[in-house]
């Protein structure tokens, strides 16, 4: 009998050791030397695959970098799709989720945010015979978009009755929107603008409506209470900002200069709270 307790006491013991291990993720991203990071790779210029390089680059690449370097580890990116984000993150698949990823309330309840890393609004593009120019128009339309988003719930909530539908990626929304699947195609600003700017002469064919579907502020995922890991994205988010690299890594991504051409930052890397 007094066997059995010791080795109930020596299992619990190591039962306790393992939570203990695992409920700092921060120490274990140090022990392996890695910061997995699961990016969507789709998502120009977040996270895209240069042509040239075929190395996933971007703006988010480039704040993951930073957070990497100040841990002292090698950035491993890891390509996800946009459904499977939270899943991945909270399965442990990744150590952290730099996927244009939108911070609200309700995914408040999953998972842990970064401060926020970029603000943006959510618009619709139509093409110009369609006759639309504004956004209660595409009422009763096919409208497309990408499926796991939050793009999807705010066209339904913006317009009800609009048919919507979604595909994996922004590429393949946008594509069925130029093969004529639907009349409308909807994403967030920044993307929306990148995908207007590439279609060079066809551009005069289409049309992006002015009112916003909604604000979002974007962030990077945690693991739910792995409070570390947090600080140590959070003061590497503050450190950027202070320096002055922030706003470089803005403006060469986003900045008047690219297709994206964001004259101004409109935000800081300064919260984690939402309205």
């Amino acid at each position: 009998m007094r066997l059995n307790l010791i080795a109930a006491a020596l299992a619990a013991s190591a039962l306790f050791a393992g939570i203990a291990a695992h409920a700092d993720q921060l120490a274990d991203i140090k022990k392996k030397g890695e910061l997995v990071v699961g990016v969507l790779g789709t998502d120009e210029p977040a996270t895209f695959i240069d042509p040239k390089t075929r190395q996933i680059v971007g703006y988010e690449v480039d704040l993951v970098n930073a957070i990497a370097k100040k841990i002292g580890v090698k950035p491993v990116l890891k390509q996800i799709a946009v459904a499977a984000r939270i899943p991945e993150l909270q399965q442990g698949h990744v150590d952290l989720v730099a996927a244009g990823l939108t911070h609200n309330k309700e995914r408040e309840a999953q998972i842990d945010f970064s401060l926020t890393t970029f603000v943006t609004g959510q618009k619709a593009i139509v093409k110009k015979d369609s006759g639309i120019t504004d956004v209660p128009q595409l009422a009763g339309k096919k409208v497309l978009t990408i499926r796991g988003g939050t793009q999807e719930p705010n066209i339904r909530k913006a317009v009800p009755t609009a048919e919507v539908v979604t595909f994996d990626t922004s590429q393949q929304a946008f594509q069925a929107l130029q093969q004529g699947k639907g009349v409308g195609y909807v994403d967030d600003e920044a993307a929306l603008l990148r995908s207007y700017a590439k279609l060079g002469p066809q551009k005069a064919k289409y049309v992006v409506l002015k009112q916003n579907l909604s604000t979002e502020a974007l962030a990077i995922g945690i693991k739910k209470g792995e409070s570390g890991l947090k600080a140590v994205v959070d003061d590497t988010l503050r450190e950027l900002e202070k320096s002055g690299e922030a706003q470089k890594i803005f403006v060469k991504w986003y900045g008047p200069n690219t297709a994206s051409g964001f004259q101004t930052r409109d935000f800081k890397f300064e919260s984690d709270k939402i309205d």
